[in-house]
């Protein structure tokens, strides 16, 4: 009987364990894959897709090169803003925290 508490609590125990790591993680960005497209909406939702060589191709046209690294956040509505990266300490924190 008292392994079978011992069990229940162990379990609980590695229940709230994983759910506060998995909390943890959940800020991580990853690399886009080659010719994936993510779209960002105002409220903060984000998507992506992997567009055919056709559709890509017309994307392409209307792209333009990243020169530097760009922030984005969310305030406490959700609401998405970005953030002007333009000044060398603005850079450098954007930088730092893409590392």
């Amino acid at each position: 009987m008292n392994s079978i508490k011992l069990a229940v609590i162990a379990g609980l125990v590695g229940l709230s364990t994983s759910q506060a790591f998995a909390e943890d993680t959940m800020g991580t960005m990853t690399m886009m894959k080659g010719g994936e497209v993510m779209a960002i909406m105002p409220d903060g939702h984000m998507g992506t897709m992997m567009p055919d060589a056709k559709m890509g191709a017309e994307m392409m046209k209307m792209a333009k090169p990243i020169k530097h690294c760009m922030m984005m956040m969310t305030d406490a509505k959700g609401k998405a803003f970005m953030i002007d990266t333009s000044t060398k300490k603005a850079q450098a924190e954007c930088e730092k925290m893409a590392m």
